[in-house]
């Protein structure tokens, strides 16, 4: 997953919630974890979608980018490792990072 800056904190100090996982997920998401423990996925996990659906950015290096190729942007996008804007019909680059995600990334950020 990309790393997003949440917040580092015990889980002792977290608040406890439930959520109702079917069963199949829950194996599967225990087997994707390994060590780090399903439960620390799933944080990280939702972590991601906060950063993505609220317009914060995640942090991203350019280790992070495996391969990328030449487009062009078709709507206002955000380079993922400067933040810079891009703009409708500007060239960018596509980035793919080592999980496995396409990010907009600014030609000039590599």
């Amino acid at each position: 997953m990309i790393a997003a800056t949440a917040p580092r904190i015990p889980t002792t100090e977290m608040e406890v919630t439930s959520i109702r996982l079917e069963r199949e997920l829950k194996d599967r998401l225990k087997s994707l974890a390994g060590d780090q423990g399903y439960q620390a996925l799933v944080r990280e996990i939702l972590w991601n979608y906060v950063h993505r659906h609220s317009g914060e950015s995640l942090t991203l290096n350019p280790t992070d980018i495996q391969a990328s190729f030449p487009v062009t942007a078709h709507q206002a996008q955000r380079c993922a490792l400067t933040g810079q804007p891009i703009q409708p019909q500007e060239p960018m680059l596509l980035g793919w990072t080592t999980d496995g995600n396409l990010v907009a990334l600014s030609p000039s950020s590599l």
